[in-house]
C-alpha cells in the first residue's frame, strides 16, 4: 500500500505538469463553458515564485516592493484574460473572487488579527520543551472552536515571548504551524473554512468529530517529533549559557485582556452565521438565489456577508477601544503582519483563478475514487492552492459518481471515509507550504517581527517533506486504505 500512494503520489505530479493545454473551465456570466488555456497560470507561478525567491536574493527590495509585484502579476493575468474572453467577463471574474472570497477572508483576518492583539500573557513560564508541549496542546485544541487563525493569533506572542531567551526556537514556529494553524482546525466547521462550506452542504455541524482520532495520532506524531528536536535544541542554549529571565521560584501566568474573549465569540458567532444564514428563506429571492447588494454583472455582495463583516469590523474596533494601549505594547503589536499577507493574499486570490478553474473542469475527469486517492491529490493541491474550493470540487465530484452508501449531502451521497479523506486533505495538508493557509504566512511575518529568522519558502517545504509527509503516509496506511 505504501508503494502504491507513493507512486500515485508521483503520478499526481506529473497529471498536473503534463495535462492538457485547455481544458473545460467555471461558468461565464453567460453560464456558458470556455476553455482556459494553462498558460494563464504562469502569473500565479510567478507570484510565487517570487514570494519564495524574492526575500531571499532581493530582501530589502521585496519588502519595499511587494505592491508593486502583486499589481504586475494580476495585471499578467487579467490583460490576456480580458483579450480571451472579453473585458466584461474579466472585470467580472476579479470582482467575484475580490468581492465573494478575499473581502470575507481579509475582514475574518483583520478581526482576529486586532482581537488577538489585545489579550496578552505575562509570567515567569520560560519556554522548555515540556511547556512548548503544553503550549502547542493548548492551540492545537482550540484551532477547531475558535478557528486556526484566531488559535494561531491568540496563542503565538505567548509562545514567541516563552522561548524570547532561546537561540534555536524557528522550529518552535514550524510545528506550531503545523499544528495550531492547520491539523488542530479538523473537529468543527469553526476550524477551518473547508468545513464550513461542508456544513453548508449538508454535512452535520458536529460531523467532524469523526476525525479526532486522525487529530489525535498526527498530534501525538508530531509532539513526539517535535519534543526530540526541541531537547535536543534547548541543551544546546543552555550549554552556550543561555538562561530564561526568571527572578523567583514558580509558575506565575497573568493574562491582561480578557473581555476581548467576547469579541472573539462575536467574530466565531459570525463566521457560523455566514454558513447559516444563506439558506434561510429570508434571505432568498424568488429564484432561490441569496439576496445582497448587486455589484456588476452577476457578482453579488450577499447580505449574510455584510452581516459578518459588519459584526467583525465592530468586534475589532470595541476591541480597541476597550483595550488598554499598554497591552498592544506589551505585544509589540505592528500592523506589518496584516498588512503583508493583504497584500500578497490579493495577488494570489486574482492569479490562481485560471488554476482553480481548470480543476474544476478536470474534478469529475480524474477517476479518483479510493479515499487515498482523495485524501492526497485533495491535500496537494490545498498545499498551494486556497483550500476551500478545492474542498469544495473534490465533495463535488464524490457526490456525482453515484455512492449509495455514506452521508447524504446536497451534492449527493458521500461515503463516510471518502468524506473524512478530503476533509483531512484540505486541513491537513494546507500546512505543507506558507501560502497553504493564511495562518501560516501571518505566524512567519510575526515571528520575523519578533526577530525570530523563519526558514525560507523553500526550507519550509523542506521540513514539511521531511516531518509532515512521512506522518501523512501513515495517515493513509492507519486511516485511508
Amino acid at each position: 500500500m505504501l508503494k502504491k500512494c507513493i507512486a500515485y503520489i508521483g503520478s499526481l505530479f506529473v497529471m498536473l505538469v503534463l495535462s492538457p493545454l485547455t481544458v473545460s473551465a467555471a461558468e461565464e456570466s453567460a453560464a456558458a463553458k470556455a476553455a482556459i488555456p494553462l498558460w494563464l497560470c504562469i502569473p500565479f507561478a510567478g507570484l510565487l515564485f517570487c514570494i519564495a525567491v524574492l526575500p531571499l536574493i532581493k530582501g530589502e527590495w521585496w519588502e519595499s516592493h511587494q505592491p508593486l509585484v502583486v499589481a504586475g502579476w494580476s495585471l499578467l493575468f487579467i490583460l490576456p484574460f480580458g483579450v480571451l474572453f472579453g473585458a466584461g467577463t474579466a472585470a467580472e471574474t476579479v470582482l467575484e473572487c475580490l468581492v465573494n472570497d478575499y473581502l470575507t477572508f481579509i475582514v475574518l483576518l483583520f478581526g482576529l488579527f486586532c482581537v488577538a492583539g489585545n489579550i496578552t500573557m505575562e509570567g515567569d513560564l520560560a519556554g522548555s520543551p515540556r511547556v512548548n508541549i503544553i503550549l502547542l496542546t493548548i492551540g492545537t485544541l482550540l484551532s477547531s472552536w475558535i478557528g486556526t487563525t484566531g488559535a494561531s493569533m491568540l496563542m503565538v506572542r505567548p509562545v514567541i515571548k516563552m522561548n524570547a531567551w532561546r537561540r534555536n526556537r524557528s522550529h518552535i514556529l514550524v510545528f506550531f504551524i503545523f499544528l495550531v494553524s492547520n491539523i488542530g482546525g479538523c473537529l468543527t466547521p469553526i476550524g477551518d473554512p473547508p468545513l464550513l462550506m461542508g456544513f453548508s452542504r449538508g454535512v452535520p455541524f458536529f460531523w467532524s468529530l469523526h476525525l479526532l482520532p486522525v487529530m489525535l495520532f498526527n498530534m501525538a506524531v508530531l509532539l513526539t517529533v517535535f519534543y526530540f528536536i526541541d531537547r535536543k535544541r534547548y541543551c544546546r542554549d543552555m550549554a552556550r549559557g543561555r538562561k530564561p529571565d526568571i527572578s523567583k521560584p514558580g509558575t506565575k501566568i497573568q493574562l491582561r485582556g480578557l473581555h476581548n474573549l467576547i469579541f472573539l465569540v462575536m467574530i466565531v458567532a459570525a463566521v457560523v452565521l455566514s454558513g447559516i444564514l444563506p439558506d434561510q428563506p429570508f434571505f432568498k429571492d424568488a429564484r432561490g438565489s441569496v439576496r445582497g447588494i448587486h455589484i456588476f454583472g452577476e457578482v453579488v455582495l450577499s447580505f449574510p456577508a455584510l452581516i459578518e463583516i459588519a459584526i467583525i469590523l465592530l468586534a475589532a474596533f470595541l476591541s480597541f477601544k476597550t483595550t488598554d494601549p499598554v497591552i498592544r505594547k506589551k505585544n509589540h503589536f505592528t500592523w506589518g503582519a496584516i498588512q503583508e499577507v493583504g497584500i500578497l493574499f490579493i495577488g494570489i486570490f486574482i492569479t490562481m483563478q485560471p488554476a482553480l478553474a481548470i480543476l474544476k473542469g478536470m474534478g469529475a475527469g480524474l477517476g479518483i475514487t479510493e479515499p487515498y486517492q482523495m485524501f492526497w491529490t485533495t491535500g496537494v493541491l490545498s498545499s498551494f492552492l486556497d483550500n476551500t474550493p478545492t474542498y469544495l470540487v473534490f465533495l463535488t465530484t464524490a457526490g456525482a459518481i453515484g455512492f449509495t452508501d455514506g452521508l447524504a449531502t446536497t451534492l449527493g451521497m458521500v461515503p463516510v471515509k471518502v468524506l473524512t479523506a478530503i476533509s483531512c486533505g484540505a486541513v491537513f495538508m494546507g500546512a505543507n507550504t506558507y501560502i497553504g493557509n493564511a495562518p501560516n504566512f501571518m505566524v512567519k511575518a510575526i515571528a520575523d517581527e519578533n526577530g525570530i529568522h523563519m526558514p525560507s519558502f523553500f526550507r519550509y517545504i523542506g521540513w514539511s517533506l521531511m516531518v509532515l509527509v512521512p506522518v501523512f503516509l501513515l495517515d493513509t496506511l492507519i486511516f485511508f486504505r
